[in-house]
């Protein structure tokens, strides 16, 4: 079966680093960039560059020494936002404006303070400037999802007339549910005059804890642009997690007939450089790259992993470059992981030797939460010392 590609627009260093505790220096997002390339994104957007002067240099480092993926580079819907963006990004090969305003009633009302003519207008001629400096302009009606559907299409109609070439509908505050997503992407391919000329993009957050499942919903209904970020960072409860994503697509292949150019193996070095750069790591039970994700303690999972990985396992730590070593002991754990770890440590045990040392091992491990290699050579030398010897 033939595959459609689903572009992937990683925006780790745009939405992604507005979280709390996520800044990072010019020098950070260039290095960041370069992985994401390796990584195999489509889209990069590199920053905001009206933000601030270092924003704009990271924009401007990305822009001029990345090929490959588009860079973007975010503006609200004023002509200073989009001209700076675009001062930052001309050097790029491959440049895109990515400009946004809302179009939810609430954000209208008590944010823009604008009516909803005065809203359509701005965007239609703010993207119209945008395409005057740049053939590749995105445009993001933000809170989409609690927007009223038939505004909405007309400001969509609006921005693709005005020369959109990417639309990204954004459920800004995490607010939809997938059944519900996927009938508003349904709605504006079918009201949208034109469609089959432009992109579309899905943008969800995390709120709820929805967004994965959303963004998925997206592009099963016709969707073909996903924004992401490493780890899931961003604003709040985070963006839909690019790793998720990517892995959802790969390893459920009888279910999507989409795929991403990203390379899995590279994914989990990925999380650790992100992890490195921010000063802290994703949760521990995080699904692909947190470090229980792989990790086995009960007895029962642990000889069924051992036996054959399929047993529990969905995917191998190696697919997405997580180092192989996944068995940890504990006080769930039995006597055939213990006896494995022990192998591999190079000490083979016979049967009665084995049930010793497992008996002192459950004992240990009852009393403290970690038990380690070290731990476990001082029991089993403390008991080899005990059998006499003929």
């Amino acid at each position: 079966m033939e595959r459609e590609k689903v572009l992937i627009f990683d925006t780790s260093l745009r939405d992604g680093e507005q979280a709390p505790g996520c800044s990072m220096k010019v020098e950070e997002k260039l290095l960041l960039a370069r992985k994401l390339q390796r990584l195999g994104v489509d889209i990069i957007e590199a920053g905001f560059p009206v933000a601030s002067p270092g924003d704009a240099e990271a924009v401007r480092l990305v822009a001029s020494e990345i090929e490959g993926p588009i860079i973007a580079g975010f503006a609200r819907c004023t002509e200073k936002d989009i001209k700076v963006a675009w001062e930052a990004l001309s050097r790029s090969p491959r440049p895109r404006i990515h400009t946004c305003l809302s179009t939810s009633d609430i954000h209208l009302t008590f944010d823009l303070k604008i009516s909803r003519d005065e809203a359509l207008r701005k965007a239609a001629n703010m993207v119209a400037y945008a395409r005057s400096l740049c053939a590749d302009v995105e445009f993001s009606p933000q809170d989409a999802t609690r927007s009223d559907p038939s505004y909405l299409c007309d400001v969509l109609q609006a921005v693709v007339e005005a020369g959109a070439t990417t639309l990204n509908i954004c459920d800004t505050v995490g607010y939809t549910t997938p059944g519900e997503y996927a009938e508003l992407i349904r709605v504006i391919r079918q009201c949208l005059k034109g469609a089959e000329h432009v992109t579309l993009s899905v943008h969800c957050h995390n709120d709820l804890g929805l967004a994965v499942a959303n963004s998925l919903a997206g592009v099963e209904a016709g969707a073909r642009q996903i924004e992401c970020t490493v780890n899931g960072i961003g604003e709040r409860a985070g963006n839909a997690s690019l790793e998720e994503i990517a892995m959802v697509l790969h390893v459920r292949r009888d279910r999507y007939s989409v795929e991403t150019g990203i390379r899995h193996e590279e994914i989990y070095s990925t999380s650790q450089l992100l992890a490195k750069i921010l000063g802290f790591e994703p949760q521990p039970n995080k699904a692909i790259v947190g470090r229980n994700a792989f990790a086995h303690e009960a007895g029962m999972h642990q000889h069924g992993v051992l036996s054959n990985p399929l047993c529990y396992e969905i995917m191998t730590p190696e697919t997405v470059g997580v180092p192989p070593d996944h068995i940890v002991l504990g006080k769930h754990s039995g006597r055939h992981a213990l006896a494995h770890k022990l192998k591999e440590m190079g000490h083979e045990l016979s049967v009665d030797e084995l049930n010793r040392v497992y008996h002192e091992f459950v004992r240990l491990a009852d009393s403290k939460k970690h038990v380690y290699d070290q731990d476990l050579l001082s029991i089993l030398f403390a008991e080899r010392a005990e059998i006499p010897v003929p």
